[in-house]
Order: C-alpha cells, then structure tokens, then sequence
C-alpha cells in the first residue's frame, strides 16, 4: 500500500475514532445526567410536597413552618418559597439562609393541599354519607349535598324525616359496583356500554362526596400552599468533565503511540538513508540501504540503491577510463621518447623513413587525444551540433568515395544500396564522422574477397542506415563491451590496424544526441550489421533548419 494512503488511513482512523468516542461519551453521559436530573427532580419534588403536607396534616395549620422549608432546601439544594394562594408568604428559603430573596423560577408552582382525602369503603357509600357531621344542620347541609350527589348520579332518592324534621336521604337501589371491561372496551357492544356506563356513575358519584368533604372541612383545615421551586434564569446543570478528560486523553495517547509508530516507520529507513550518504560522501561506494516493501519509502530507497550503483559504475569507469588512457598513450610515448633520445645521442641515423615513422605515432597521439576531447564534450552535453536538412544517400556515397581506396587496398567490395533518397534533419559532419567510424571497422574486420554494403531505407517515420560486411563477426558475449572505450574485439591489433578504441563511443553519443540509436548484430564467421535508426524530417523540422 501507498505510504501517503496509509498515512492517510492512519489519521482518518483516529479521527474516526476519537469522533466515534467523543460523540458517544457525550450522548451517554447526558442521557444519564439528564435521567438522574429529572428522577432526582421529581424524588426533589416529592420529598418536599410530602413533608410539606404531611405537617399540614399533622398540625393543622402552617404556624412553625420555616424551620421545616430551611431543612428541606438544605437536603434537596433547592431555592423553596412556599405561599398560601392567597399569596401570602409563608417562608422562603433564601430569606431564611440571610440572603436577598433571588427571582422566583417561571415554572408554574405546586399545589399542596393539607386537607385528606376521603376513603369511602365499596358498597357502603351511603351509610357513609350519613355519618359526615353529627348537628341537625350539618347534618341537612350533609343529606342535601348526598342528595345531589345521588341524584347526579343516576340513583332514585327518597326522603324521610326524623325526630328532628330534618329529612334523612335514602335510596332504594345503590351504585352497582365498578367492574372495568377487560381488554379493550368497545363501546358498539351492550355489555361494555353498560360498564362504562356504571364507571361513569360511581366516579361522578364519590367525586361529588370528595367535593362535598372538601367543603364541609375547608374552614378547619389549613389552606393549600403555593410551593415554587428553583431560581429564574438559573443556569444547568453541566455535564461532569472527568469522563471526558479521560476519553481525550485516550485518544491523545492513542494519536501520540500512532505518530510514534508512524515516525518510526518514516525514520528508520531515512536513518539508514542518512548513513548510506554519508557513506558515500566519504568514498565508500558499496553502501546500500535494505529496501522491502512498495510505497514512497521504498521507492526512495531503491532510487537511492541506483544512484549509488550509478556513482560507483561512473568511478569505476572514470578509473577504468584513466587506466586505458595511459596504457594506450605509455607504449607509443615510450617508443617516441626512445627514438628520440637515441637521435640526440647519435645511436640512430635520422633518415627520412624513421622522420616520417614518428612524424605518423605524432598524427596518431594526437588522434586519440582529438578523440577523447570529442567523447567528453559528446558525453558533457557541450558538443556543438549544426543541423539542417540532410540528404542520407548523398552522404553515404561520399562516404564510400571517400573509402574506396582502402576498400581496393584491402581487397574488399564496398556497395551501395540506396534505392531513393531519404532526409533527415541533422549534423552532416557528425552523421558522417558515425558513418565513416562504421565503414572503416568494417574494411578492417573484413577479409580480403569480402564485401562491406551501406544501405539506406525508410521504416514508418525512421530512416534506417545499415553497415553490413562480411567479415569474421564478433562472438555474442563480447557485443554488450563493443561500445566500451578502449575496447576491440581483437585483442591482438594495435594502433596501425585496430584504430583508436574510442569511435564506436563516439558513434554511439553522437547518434543519441540526434534522438536516434545504434544496435549491432553479429554472427562469427558470417558477419556484423550496424543499424543507425534517425527519425527522417518533417515539414516543421524542414522549415526550423532552414531558419536556423
């Protein structure tokens, strides 16, 4: 996998990650908070109206009150003012503690209601309302308001008085007992509508008693209270940190232990990188870095191995370079250099033959060193190349005419095949420097009856020109070196028959500078055929060399 999507990969996981956690720490925790803040609300809530009306109850009347709301605020942590509803203040929790009464909460207040609730046993509301007070007019104001109530609900009412005139209520039939449909009641039916019918009734009839109780006890019970709870614009509760101190420090630990890795994923080979450089800073060539693996770093490491099998490749070739140079140069230097000193001593006639001998391993010296200046320059990018529009047949004759007489001295037929004439945008002189450097190889590995051919043809967009002899041929193992500086294929010729070593190089970069290539192949005791491949001109091309 790609080191950038991996890294990529890494910091979207623990974002995700820390996302995921956050959100759900968050969600949970104020789930929780927000269920314990209601149910401690209402249990808040419960505990004071309870305890609020269990004293009205038991004391019957709110004298003596605030000690009881001071304790109550204490305990819940609640602001509690507590009034009649008549409006009258009865305590209030910050007046109690010695502060400034703080605005009251905008929720509305909770009724608490001292007065009891009425039980009245199933089956005996009747007998029960005839025992509500024991005067002759409570006792009217009771059988009138039983009356009503029966009469509300559905029963047949008969009056008798008593001793005292006082007209005792009775019916003959009683509420039928509430029993609720089971199930789902369906009014459409006439079984569940006579239930529902009945429930009804009895419900009407004892909310009628509790009201008529109510009524009858109001004067002696205490009045419902008015009980407001909280502050106005009271901030919330918030949410606990802790928890989600802990989950950041989570996943800061988990992004920290992540980069760890990462960094030590990115570091170890750039360290071994690092050493390798500074290895080859300091001349140790054969330093490389472990390479496993596919992603950026180890396409870094591998293209650092190239380099430095490039740096040691070109000094060992700069050596081998310097080693050919002055083996070439030390035999000739040493034989002029003896000649010459056997002259100054009078050992040696000086006659024109052996003038004219070292007059020619000057030209030849001179030669090599010509050519060694040619390759560099070719090989720096620095060699000056004037192109135009060249016609490649035109070329290869006057390179044959310029080697005919060595081809006739060597005995060697040297052809053309050129059918029709083929252009090509380029270096006249350079192309024919490569041409000649060809032709002069091949008169020479060629044997006397043999036959060297200069063809010409097009391919697609390439002008092909091919250097064929008949000669000996070159063994395979020894064509990946036939472009090597200094090197022949016949070890045993010297300057006089094998040339300087360096023009099949020179060749070579002069062709690639031209965008073109130069391949070989060869068959021992068959031959050897160069092939130059240059792209031929189009009308562009034609047009720019001609302005240039």
């Amino acid at each position: 996998m790609s080191f950038r999507l991996r890294v990529l990969g890494l910091l979207m996981l623990v974002a995700m990650t820390a996302t995921a956690a956050t959100a759900w720490l968050t969600l949970r925790q104020a789930n929780r908070q927000v269920q314990e803040s209601v149910t401690a609300g209402r249990q808040e809530v419960s505990r004071i109206t309870g305890d609020l009306r269990a004293y009205g109850v038991a004391h019957a009347t709110w004298e003596g009150l605030p000690p009881t709301v001071s304790r109550l605020a204490e305990d819940t942590g609640q602001r509690i003012r507590v009034a009649t509803e008549n409006g009258v203040l009865l305590a209030d929790s910050d007046a109690l503690r010695g502060r400034a009464p703080r605005p009251v909460s905008s929720q509305p207040p909770v009724l608490v209601d001292p007065r009891p609730l009425l039980r009245i046993p199933a089956g005996q509301l009747p007998r029960t309302s005839m025992k509500l007070t024991a005067t002759a007019i409570a006792q009217y104001r009771a059988e009138a308001a039983y009356a009503a109530c029966l009469t509300r609900a559905g029963a047949e009412v008969t009056a008798r008085p008593d001793d005292t005139g006082v007209p005792r209520i009775r019916t003959e039939r009683r509420p039928e007992q509430c029993q609720e449909p089971t199930g789902e009641p369906d009014p459409r039916t006439a079984r569940d509508l006579e239930a529902i019918r009945t429930c009804e009734s009895e419900r009407q009839f004892v909310a009628c008693l509790q009201r008529v109780f109510n009524e009858r006890v109001g004067s002696a019970a205490p009045p419902r209270l008015e009980i407001r709870l909280g502050v106005r614009d009271e901030s919330p509760p918030t949410l606990a940190a802790a928890p989600t101190v802990a989950v950041a420090g989570g996943v800061a630990l988990a992004a920290v232990l992540g980069a760890l890795l990462l960094s030590r994923a990115v570091l170890r080979p750039v360290r071994a990188m690092t050493l390798a450089a500074g290895g080859l800073g300091e001349g140790d060539l054969g330093r490389r870095v472990p390479v496993s693996g596919r992603d950026e770093i180890a396409q870094l490491g591998r293209a650092f191995n190239r380099m430095a099998d490039s740096i040691q490749a070109g000094e060992e070739r700069q050596r081998r370079l310097t080693g050919d140079i002055a083996h070439e140069l030390r035999t000739p230097l040493a034989n002029l250099r003896g000649y010459l000193e056997a002259l100054r001593d009078g050992i040696v006639e000086p006659t024109p033959e052996l003038l004219d001998s070292l007059h020619e391993e000057a030209l030849l010296q001179q030669r090599i060193v010509d050519d060694l200046q040619v390759l560099a320059l070719a090989e720096a990018g620095a060699l000056t190349y004037h192109r135009a529009r060249v016609d490649l047949r035109e070329l290869l004759e006057a390179a044959g005419t310029a080697h005919r007489a060595q081809a006739d001295a060597a005995g060697v037929a040297l052809r053309l095949d050129a059918p029709q004439p083929v252009y090509v945008v380029a270096d006249a002189d350079r192309v024919r420097q490569v041409v000649g450097n060809l032709v002069g190889n091949a008169l020479r590995a060629t044997a006397p009856g043999g036959t060297v051919t200069l063809a010409l043809f097009k391919s697609g967009d390439l002008a092909i020109i091919q250097v064929r002899d008949t000669g000996k041929g070159i063994p395979a193992e020894d064509l990946p070196q036939l472009f090597n500086r200094f090197w022949r294929a016949d070890a045993a010729r010297g300057r006089a028959t094998g040339g300087s070593g360096l023009g099949l190089s020179i060749a070579r970069q002069i062709v690639t500078d031209h965008q073109g290539t130069i391949d070989v192949e060869s068959a021992v005791g068959v031959g050897t055929t160069f092939t130059v491949a240059l792209s031929t001109a189009r009308p562009r091309a034609d047009a720019e060399a001609e302005a240039d």
